[in-house]
């Protein structure tokens, strides 16, 4: 973390989730909301306790991270918490060679990173995915979160307590859920930017989410990688292409790395990232 200390970061007082939150993730929640089987949903996760099965498996299995334990993930994580203004959460390593960290728990929420993910990162873009998954706690994504990993079994609960009727309509809450994760993907990323406080950790990291072989690294170019999002952005002059980009999201829980590079950099263009940063070196 010597760069991040170098770069001082600014602690951001007072920050509420509809500073940065994307517009995309406000509409889609209240799709959300307003589907048949949502509150059932919702009650079926705290019914059955899945909160506390997740927790329970997760002490039992992976590594937390602590001052003594992975301590510069640590120190990453407790500026993360202060950035925010979010209690530190509990984080853990789990052995899996795939890349990717989340965060479980509603009341007792906590983190995990992946040792596939840990490898393929830096710190600087270690930090921004630690940033990335506080802002799931400070926008208060986690219940939801947890309803859309366990939404089949969920589903199938319904469906079995109505016989069959709340299957059907339970298809419908299946795709507002896709839709609200890849949303809400998208107010997440803005967190991890307002944490590193640096928008190249956050290229650097989509680039090895979308093609990073570990060997291949050093031979990345930052450069082609936006081109590439230029492209994908210019697809849309063709109305087929949009509708192709539709089907292709559809069942997906997150955007694709291009799409998060490229919405996340209109957001660090705005001003409204600035505005942000400024609004904490006004309060130091």
């Amino acid at each position: 973390m010597a760069e991040t200390k170098r770069r001082q970061l600014r602690v951001l007082p007072g920050l509420v989730a509809e500073d940065f939150q994307h517009p995309s993730d406000v509409k889609a929640t209240a799709a959300l909301r307003s589907v048949p089987g949502f509150d059932k949903a919702l009650s079926k996760v705290m019914e059955y306790g899945l909160e506390r099965v997740y927790y329970l498996e997760n002490v039992a299995s992976n590594v937390r991270v602590t001052d003594k334990m992975f301590p510069r993930m640590h120190r990453a994580l407790r500026w993360g918490c202060k950035i925010l203004d979010v209690d530190e959460p509990e984080m853990y390593v789990t052995v899996d060679p795939v890349p990717k960290a989340f965060t479980y728990g509603n009341t007792r929420p906590f983190i995990v990173f992946t040792s596939g993910l840990i490898d393929m990162l830096d710190d600087e873009e270690r930090f921004f995915v630690i940033g990335h998954e506080l802002g799931r706690i400070k926008a208060d994504h986690v219940l939801y979160t947890l309803v859309a990993e366990n939404i089949a079994a969920i589903v199938e609960i319904i469906g079995q307590a109505t016989l069959g009727i709340g299957a059907l309509l339970g298809q419908g809450l299946v795709f507002a859920l896709y839709e609200w994760q890849r949303k809400a993907e998208l107010t997440c990323d803005r967190a991890g930017l307002l944490c590193v406080q640096d928008f190249e950790p956050c290229v650097r990291a989509f680039m090895k989410l979308a093609g990073g072989a570990r060997s291949l690294f050093g031979e990345m170019d930052r450069d082609e990688f936006m081109r590439q999002i230029r492209t994908y952005e210019e697809a849309d002059t063709s109305n087929l292409n949009k509708a192709y980009k539709v089907l292709l999201t559809l069942q997906r829980t997150h955007p694709f790395s291009i799409e998060r590079a490229a919405e996340l950099e209109t957001w660090h263009a705005s001003g409204e990232f600035e505005r942000l940063l400024n609004r904490g070196r006004e309060s130091q």
